[in-house]
Parts: C-alpha cells; sequence; structure tokens
C-alpha cells in the first residue's frame, strides 16, 4: 500500500515537470510571441497568436478536466463520493496516471488545503484554470492600438474578473490602469473615476493600505497650512508609485470638474509621491543628502537625466500647477503662494512656469479641456 502511495506522489511529481513538454508548444510561449509581433506592429498577426494562446490554455484544461471526470466516472470511484483522500488512494493502487497527471497540475497552481477534500471542487478548479487573463490583456492591447475600444475594454475586464489567475498579482494594477484609461478617451467620465479610485480604494494589495487613513491625511494637511510646502515635503513620504498616476488622474479631473477639495487631496498625494521618489533617488547616489526645499532638491535632480524623464512623463509641473490653483480655491494660500512663486521663477517649468507667470498670485482657472 505504502509503495503504491509513493507511486502516484512520484507520478505527480514527474507529470508536474514535463505536462508542458507533452505539447508541440505551450500556451505561455505562443503568447510571448504574440508579445513579440504585438511590438513590431503586426498588430493581426497578434491577435491571431493571442487567440492561440487562449485556445491552447483552454484545451489542455480541458483535457485535464476530461481525465478527471473519467476517473470520477468509474463504479468504484463513485462509491466513494466527493473524497479526494479516497480517490488519491485510489489513483495511487491503479496507477491511474492520466488522472495523476490532472491532479499533478491542480496542486502545482492551486493550494491543495483550498479545495477542502472535495473531488468537486477540484473539477471546479480545473474549469476556472482554463481563464488565461494574460492572453485576454494582450486582445484588449491589440483591440485598443486599432481603435476598437468596445472591444478592447471588454476584453480588459475579462483579464480583471480572472485577476487571480495571473502570473505575476501585481499585474492586475496595469489592468485597471488600462480600463481607466479607455474610459477616458470615451469620455465615460463616471466610469473612469470608479475604476482610478479603485486602483486607490479597492481590496488589497492596490487597496487600502495604499491610502492613509483620513485622521493621517488630515494632520497631512495641517502640516500643509501651517507649516508650508517645503515642511511638508520633509516630514512625509509616500512610496508606492503605483497609484501616483490615479492621484494625478483624479485631481485633475475633479479640478476640471470644480471639486477642488477632492483636487487637493488627490494631486497632493500624487505630487508627493513624485516628490518621494525624487529625493530617494538622489539619496542613493549622495547618501548625505537632506531634503530642505524644492529648490534645492531641482539642483540636484536637472543633472540626472533619468529624474528629468520621470518628471516629464509623471507631468510634474502640470502637477504643481493645478495643486496651487486647488490649494488657493481652498483657502490654503501660504502652501498655494509658495508653489506658484516656485514655478514662476523656474525656466524648465515650461508651459506650466509661463502660466504662473501671468499672475502675481494663483488663481483659479477655469478648464476647457477634461484630464
Amino acid at each position: 500500500m505504502h509503495r503504491k502511495i509513493f507511486f502516484v506522489f512520484s507520478l505527480i511529481a514527474f507529470v508536474a515537470g514535463t505536462s508542458f513538454a507533452q505539447t508541440a508548444q505551450p500556451w505561455w510561449l505562443t503568447l510571448e510571441q504574440g508579445k513579440t509581433l504585438f511590438r513590431g506592429g503586426a498588430y493581426g498577426n497578434a491577435l491571431m497568436t493571442f487567440e492561440d494562446a487562449r485556445r491552447e490554455r483552454i484545451s489542455h484544461f480541458l483535457r485535464l478536466e476530461q481525465d478527471f471526470i473519467t476517473l470520477l466516472s468509474l463504479p468504484y470511484v463513485r462509491l466513494m463520493g466527493d473524497s479526494l483522500e479516497f480517490i488519491e488512494r485510489y489513483i495511487a493502487e491503479n496507477y491511474e496516471t492520466r488522472a495523476a497527471a490532472a491532479l499533478a497540475e491542480l496542486y502545482y497552481r492551486v493550494p491543495k488545503d483550498s479545495l477542502k477534500g472535495s473531488a468537486t471542487q477540484a473539477l471546479s478548479e480545473l474549469d476556472r484554470l482554463k481563464s488565461y487573463p494574460e492572453a485576454e490583456y494582450w486582445l484588449a492591447e491589440t483591440y485598443r492600438v486599432e481603435g476598437e475600444l468596445g472591444l478592447a475594454l471588454r476584453q480588459y475586464e475579462m483579464a480583471w474578473n480572472n485577476r487571480a489567475l495571473l502570473e505575476a498579482p501585481g499585474f492586475a494594477v496595469d489592468i485597471l490602469y488600462r480600463i481607466a484609461d479607455v474610459q477616458r478617451i470615451r469620455r465615460n467620465y463616471p466610469e473612469m473615476e470608479r475604476w482610478a479610485k479603485e486602483i486607490i480604494e479597492g481590496p488589497e494589495p492596490y487597496g487600502d493600505s495604499l491610502w492613509p487613513q483620513s485622521n493621517l491625511r488630515a494632520a497631512m494637511s495641517r502640516i500643509l497650512e501651517n507649516d508650508g510646502i517645503d515642511r511638508f515635503l520633509t516630514l512625509y513620504r509616500h512610496r508606492n508609485t503605483g497609484v501616483e498616476a490615479a492621484h494625478r488622474l483624479l485631481g485633475f479631473f475633479y479640478y476640471a470638474t470644480g471639486r477642488y477639495p477632492l483636487a487637493t487631496e488627490h494631486l497632493l498625494f500624487a505630487f508627493l509621491i513624485q516628490n518621494s521618489l525624487l529625493i530617494d533617488e538622489i539619496i542613493r547616489r549622495e547618501y548625505d543628502f537632506d531634503f530642505t526645499s524644492l529648490d534645492n532638491l531641482m539642483e540636484l535632480v536637472r543633472f540626472r537625466p533619468d529624474l528629468l524623464t520621470y518628471i516629464e512623463e509623471t507631468e510634474y509641473f502640470r502637477t504643481m500647477y493645478y495643486l496651487a490653483s486647488a490649494l488657493f480655491a481652498t483657502g490654503k494660500n501660504r502652501p498655494a503662494s509658495q508653489l506658484w512663486a516656485f514655478l514662476s521663477g523656474r525656466s524648465d517649468a515650461g508651459e506650466w512656469g509661463s502660466r504662473a507667470r501671468r499672475s502675481a498670485t494663483p488663481y483659479i482657472e477655469t478648464v476647457i479641456e477634461m484630464p
């Protein structure tokens, strides 16, 4: 008995290492080939390749599901009910290699404890594993660049709904950003807002741990209002760069729609994240650097091409401009004036420095364009 049980676990280990080799080409390799085609601009071929990858994964897990169902359909196995423990023992005693292969892959991809010893649950998980969120995402990317935004949105949402199967769980936030951006392009602003907020406020690992509690946000606001922007940036850091663009998008949106307190809050956190990264990167090379002011930070940043690129990519000066205006609109005149003066005095602030120089003090600008 023990030798037979040992056999099934040895078989499971063997199958786990060779299951992909049984297929001429695994689905993940097909997906990578699709990405290469996509990046080379061959969108039609990329689309077909991504669809092939999806079909290959479905076919693979469908075969495993059918092999397991075949075992469960045997008269003696049916008498065992829903017990995975008894079924595993039967597999070991009867050298059921195809069913062993199905369980091998299932246990590789799904924690065995989560099945709760249930054969029915094992079947359900094999069915769920047919979903391929990475393929859905890249299909969406292809539809997006070809201007088929409705189809792209559907595929992004399919990828998001199956995010638990992502090989890299952190990739889920990229899906959220794509959904929000498509809704922005389509001018469906309520949905854009909803998805952007999901990035900041949604479930782990992108959720409330990345958005400080309201009492801390209130304390930060008081420091900003009473002690000014430089003191605020001396005391606080916020390093969750993954939510910076969501804060920025919401900040611009709320400013454009006249919701200045919300605009202030989100633009402030976008600006804090931007400066936290800049300060940390300066310290990496100059460990004795102490932040004292935006001026002394910019004097070092201007010698770093990588940080200048980051400033451009994150719309640093635009963020500062609308943050100053939103602060002014909410009565926080001291930090608003400090940011305005900083922008006005910098030739490298481009359009936003020019705009600030048109007025000696911040003002509430009527925004014509939405984000």
